[in-house]
């Protein structure tokens, strides 16, 4: 199958790209931060064809800019980007106007194991005790992790949460969250005692607020839009490196592994440990477990005290 002579002018004028861009942008029925995601990826690709003064790729030049894409991005970028472009091909054979060209290209492969380390109980204290909470932004910014380290919330739970979403669950405080694919607040963590605790003395020294305002605010203008996820982050990776935990595998997504490895280590089983985390397929859960696992693994000592001893 070849290309239109409509095709064919799309993929070689930049006007053309622009408007079929626009199409399959159109077509996606996915949020408007996925729809962003997909708008960039294919960007790079057709940024790429242009430098390389491709017009009419083929299945090679696909394996070909994949590969250029793994001499300089991390897998995951890589997987995201020849997703996007396996889908905008895809899209192009269903409505007649190019071969599906990409149609069981490989991304990247990707390692299941966890790229951010957890943080042991004893580290997890230490940081929370390193922050002044004579302050505001100290009273907010303890709330916040602790929040996070207790019900192993993602930043961009934290960031859509509202003073209306704490409420009471089974007989305990809890904040009701819009999970990770969720368009409705329908999940919720409890709150232990000390994590409610935090969260009301930092609303208590912020003052009154509409329940409709964000949990977290901004200290600098008391933003009642709420803080993005990036400021988030921010945070909890400035709090840790006050504490002395200065590493790349430590990020705010440490403080949801934290959450899940303490639960598995103090008793808690597979089952309730997806609960928590709120994964779809308990073979998320189970990367915990595998962890664990080799992590208590003494092969290595056992061995050492053999040769040694």
């Amino acid at each position: 199958m070849t290309m239109t002579q409509a095709a064919s002018t799309t993929m070689t004028r930049q006007q053309g790209l622009t408007d079929l861009e626009a199409r399959f942008i159109a077509y996606l029925d996915a949020k408007p931060r996925t729809i962003d995601t997909y708008r960039k990826a294919l960007k790079q690709f057709f940024t790429y064809l242009a430098d390389n003064g491709i017009t009419r790729p083929e299945r090679t030049t696909i394996i070909a800019y994949r590969d250029s894409l793994l001499a300089e991005k991390k897998p995951t970028t890589v997987q995201t980007y020849m997703v996007t472009v396996r889908l905008f091909f895809r899209w192009a054979a269903q409505e007649g106007l190019y071969p599906n060209v990409a149609d069981k290209v490989k991304g990247a492969k990707l390692d299941k194991a966890h790229k951010k380390d957890a943080l042991t109980a004893n580290q997890a204290r230490t940081i929370l005790q390193a922050i002044d909470r004579g302050t505001l932004a100290g009273k907010r910014d303890y709330a916040i992790l602790a929040l996070m380290m207790g019900g192993g919330l993602r930043t961009i739970e934290v960031s859509r949460a509202n003073l209306e979403d704490l409420g009471t669950a089974g007989g305990s405080a809890a904040l009701y969250i819009q999970g990770k694919g969720r368009d409705e607040k329908t999940d919720y963590v409890k709150l232990p005692q000390p994590v409610e605790a935090a969260i009301r003395d930092y609303l208590k020294a912020r003052g009154k607020a509409d329940g409709k305002e964000a949990l977290f605010t901004s200290t600098s203008n008391n933003n009642a839009g709420g803080m993005t996820t990036r400021a988030i982050s921010g945070i909890v990776k400035a709090r840790m490196q006050a504490a002395g935990y200065d590493s790349d595998r430590l990020t705010a997504h440490s403080l949801r592994h934290t959450a899940g490895t303490l639960n598995l280590l103090h008793g808690g089983t597979i089952q309730e440990t997806q609960q928590l985390l709120r994964h779809s397929n308990i073979n998320t859960t189970m990367i915990y477990l595998h962890n664990l696992n080799r992590a208590n693994n003494h092969s290595e000592a056992r061995i050492a005290a053999a040769i040694f001893a």
